[in-house]
C-alpha cells in the first residue's frame, strides 16, 4: 500500500510550474523535487535518448516506492509527448509515451498529475517577458506557443483521467492570487503547512 506521493506538475511555459513546485517542495514534508528538461535532439537519435532516459527514470521511481519519501517532478515524459504532438520534434513519441504511462500508472504511490493552466491567456505575455526566464532550444517563449502547449496539456490530462482512474488528475487554474492556488494545492494533496 502506497505510503508516498508521486506528484507530476506539467503546464505550458509561463503557467507557474517553478513557483508551484518550489512551494510544494518546501511545504510538503519529505519531498524531493526534480526538474527535467528533456532532450533538444529532435532526430530519431533524440527519440532513443528520451526513451532511455524516461525508462531509467521510471526504474528509479520504482526503487523509491514505500520509502515514505514524496517525489515531485517539474516536467517528465508528458512534456516530450506534448512537444511531439505540436510538431516540435521530427518523430512521434506516442508509442513510447503510452508504454511509459502504462508503467507509470502501476507505480505504488498516491499519484497526482497536476496541470497548471491560465484561463486568461493574455497572462502568458506578462509571465513570459519577465527578466531571467530561461529559453530552451526549439521551444522559444511566446504567447502562441504557450497557448498551444496548454491546449495539448489539458487534452493529455483528459486522456489520463479517462483511462487511469488510480491517477488523481487535477487541472489548476493558476492566474488567481498565489495564496489561493497554494491553499487549493494543500487541499488536493491533503496536508497542512509545516
Amino acid at each position: 500500500m502506497a505510503n508516498s506521493k508521486l506528484i507530476i506538475v506539467e503546464g505550458a511555459q509561463g503557467a507557474g510550474k517553478t513557483t508551484i513546485t518550489d512551494f510544494i517542495r518546501h511545504s510538503l514534508p519529505y519531498t524531493n523535487l526534480y526538474r527535467l528538461s528533456g532532450t533538444s535532439d529532435s532526430t530519431a537519435t533524440g527519440k532513443q535518448k528520451a526513451k532511455d532516459m524516461y525508462i531509467d527514470l521510471l526504474e528509479y521511481i520504482k526503487k523509491m516506492e514505500n520509502k515514505s519519501i514524496n517525489l515531485l517532478f517539474d516536467r517528465t515524459f508528458f512534456t516530450e509527448e506534448n512537444y511531439c504532438r505540436l510538431g516540435k520534434k521530427e518523430y512521434s513519441f506516442t508509442d513510447v509515451y503510452e508504454n511509459l504511462l502504462e508503467n507509470f500508472a502501476k507505480l505504488d504511490f498516491d499519484i497526482y498529475y497536476i496541470t497548471l493552466y491560465l484561463q486568461d491567456e493574455n497572462e502568458f505575455i506578462k509571465r513570459l517577458n519577465r527578466e531571467g526566464k530561461a529559453v530552451f532550444k526549439g521551444s522559444e517563449f511566446g504567447m502562441e506557443n504557450s497557448i498551444n502547449q496548454q491546449r495539448v496539456y489539458l487534452e493529455i490530462a483528459d486522456e489520463i483521467k479517462e483511462k487511469y482512474p488510480n491517477i488523481n488528475v487535477i487541472n489548476i487554474e493558476n492566474s488567481k492570487d498565489l495564496e489561493e492556488t497554494k491553499k487549493e494545492i494543500r487541499e488536493i494533496l491533503q496536508y497542512q503547512l509545516v
